[in-house]
């Protein structure tokens, strides 16, 4: 037996090199982290597992706990292996964490039997040896566990916090208590998880509907993406993916966390610069960079430049300035109803063919007043649309060929497009 071990402790990178393999082959999570990664941690784990083997002797006995004692050492974790091993749990799943040392277990086990078989050992010396194996396997998966559980209660209980701080600052609802000698405020609410002079980009950002087929694919920047109770209301994946869109220039706590959050289904956080290159990847609307006695009223100006840029179709970065008259659409909703009642109701009172005059003068505005693209657009001959046009107009008391006429036209079109219709 002590040959067979030693056999294996001679050839430990060749173990350690198939351990991985098989790890990365058969589990998914693992291919995803780097060979290099993993490399330490198996080592350990395999040193260990074949240490408490090379000790068992007649005089030791295991503990229920799974660690051996006798006249030699104990054989437990080693220092600091619980924490690396509960950190790798943070982009691997704890399940197969205990996947992972199943199957390490069983390679070793085959390797040592394949020893112990060409040294003549017999089937009664390998029994106490698996069971030892077994035993410390379990015991070690069972820490794991306990250990990953309680760190992920402790991750949860984090992010949440900063997910509700953040949903704080955006919505001015944050209280910053007195601040005393030492600049801390005194009942620590807020504490030091924000840098209140800091100046960051209040945003408001919305997955965009299915992309036009010539539209260019955005792939998300490469790194860990977050996933589990971590990220509030992140079910659907919608917070993973803009997560994963915006991670260059989202602004981070002092843990290196993102300070992103939800407001009413939509993901919203603080970035420490202005976006580039998301071409059909996202929507975002975006405030101008605030401290945070701020923010709330930059928030503010991020959402209706969100609501202006999705009601008119948009995809990209803009901020309420860019979006310019759509943007003050949104911001003036009362102004928006009086000129629907003014230029759209006459239309209602004639049912199916006041929606076709509507859709028809809605794609001429759409299409830069030329008649042409816009009877192609809904499929007619420029005459019908010519007539249809010339309808609006008697209907409506409206002049297409008045500036300020075809403006009100516009902002009604524009404010039914984004607000949706009176109820």
């Amino acid at each position: 037996m002590p040959g067979a071990v030693a056999a294996l402790h001679a050839g430990l990178d060749a173990l350690t090199n198939e351990v991985i393999h098989a790890l990365r082959t058969q589990l998914p999570s693992y291919a995803a982290v780097s060979a290099d990664q993993l490399r330490p941690r198996v080592t350990v784990s395999l040193r260990n597992g074949l240490s408490l083997v090379q000790h068992w002797s007649g005089e030791g006995h295991r503990s229920p706990q799974g660690t051996v004692h006798g006249s030699g050492p104990a054989y437990d974790l080693p220092a600091g292996h619980l924490a690396e091993v509960t950190a790798l749990a943070r982009s691997v799943p704890v399940e197969d964490i205990i996947s992972a040392y199943r199957i390490g277990s069983d390679i070793v086990w085959r390797r040592f039997g394949e020893e112990m078989a060409a040294r003549q050992g017999t089937a009664e010396d390998l029994l106490p040896i698996a069971e030892t194996l077994r035993a410390w396997a379990a015991a070690t998966t069972l820490r794991i566990v306990h250990s990953c559980r309680a760190d992920l209660q402790r991750r949860t209980v984090t992010d949440r916090r900063r997910a509700a701080l953040v949903r704080a600052l955006l919505l001015g609802e944050a209280r910053w208590a007195e601040i005393d000698a030492d600049g801390r405020p005194e009942d620590g609410e807020l504490d030091d998880a924000y840098d209140r002079s800091a100046l960051r980009l209040p945003f408001r950002a919305r997955l965009p509907g299915p992309p036009e087929p010539d539209g260019p694919a955005c792939l998300p920047v490469p790194g860990p993406a977050p996933r589990g109770p971590g990220y509030p209301d992140s079910a659907d994946g919608a917070l993973a993916r803009t997560v994963d869109l915006l991670r260059p220039w989202l602004a981070l706590d002092a843990s290196g966390m993102p300070l992103v959050t939800t407001v009413d289904g939509e993901v919203a956080g603080l970035l420490a610069a202005r976006p580039e290159g998301l071409c059909r990847g996202l929507v975002v609307g975006l405030g101008a960079p605030a401290p945070a006695s701020r923010l709330a009223t930059e928030f503010v100006r991020a959402t209706q430049a969100l609501r202006a840029a999705v009601g008119s179709g948009l995809v990209g970065v803009f901020t309420h300035e860019e979006l310019g008259l759509r943007a003050t659409v949104v911001a003036l909703p009362a102004v928006g109803e009086q000129l629907v009642r003014l230029r759209l109701a006459p239309l209602a009172e004639r049912g199916e063919d006041g929606v076709q005059l509507e859709e028809a003068v809605a794609a001429y505005l759409r299409q830069g007043m030329r008649l042409e693209a816009a009877a192609r657009a809904l499929y007619v001959h420029p005459n019908t649309l010519r007539n249809r046009l010339r309808r609006f107009e008697e209907i409506t008391g409206t002049s297409l060929r008045d500036p300020a006429d075809l403006a009100e036209v516009w902002w009604a079109l524009a404010h039914r497009r984004i607000h949706g219709p009176a109820s």
